[in-house]
């Protein structure tokens, strides 16, 4: 009976093993992030319906990604008074700080080189949204036919919110357990697994 809840775990510890090393499905896109105080935060509408005020600062990262949870933040600088200095205030008129971040190689399409983050004020009208504020200072922009925003500034010149078959994250941003190899916690199963086959077996020659 011991035996076969050693088996038993054993062959649940190796499913578990292929479920950890299955990798996760990510997606290739830019985020859109507003500036709360000293952090970013995941907007909760798109850049075509959200419309900031005279002040705002809002971030762009272009990055792979699964879910909002797991989106790669807008590196750099981040502060009204700084990148909007030389844009004046204008009557009848509001400026947006925008922070621009192109992503690292790790993220970037097959033959592409992300451009340097960047930072740019954009001055518009009272009732602009943020893809029109956007679009005067970071053209072209590329949209699908969802008008889901595809490229900043031209990049990357192909591809829309594709889905990865394996998540691709700049070497810092990797985990420290090796995705190939075995977890720490399946080591510790295995680990256990060996005690109570051992056991059984002491068991065993005992009642003999």
């Amino acid at each position: 009976m011991i035996r076969r809840a050693v088996l038993l775990l054993l062959a649940s510890l190796v499913l578990c093993a292929g479920a950890g090393q299955a990798q996760a499905a990510g997606y290739r896109y830019w985020s859109f992030w507003d500036r709360d105080g000293g952090r970013w935060v995941y907007a909760t509408q798109g850049p075509s319906t959200a419309r900031p005020s005279d002040g705002d600062v809002q971030g762009f990262r272009f990055a792979v990604s699964e879910d909002s949870g797991d989106a790669a933040r807008p590196r750099g600088q981040a502060d009204f008074k700084t990148i909007c200095a030389k844009t004046p205030a204008r009557d009848g008129r509001k400026r947006v700080a925008l922070l621009l971040d192109f992503g690292t190689k790790a993220d970037a399409p097959s033959g592409e080189t992300p451009p340097a983050p960047r930072t740019a004020c954009a001055q518009v009208s009272p009732d602009a949204t943020t893809a029109e504020a956007l679009a005067t200072v970071a053209k072209p922009l590329r949209y699908d036919t969802s008008a889901l925003l595809c490229a900043i500034s031209g990049y990357p010149e192909k591809g829309c919110g594709e889905q990865m078959s394996k998540r691709q994250k700049p070497t810092a941003e990797k985990k420290t357990t090796s995705e190939d190899g075995p977890s720490l916690g399946l080591v510790a199963g295995i680990a256990v697994v060996v005690a109570l086959g051992g056991a059984a077996v002491w068991q065993v020659r005992r009642r003999a």
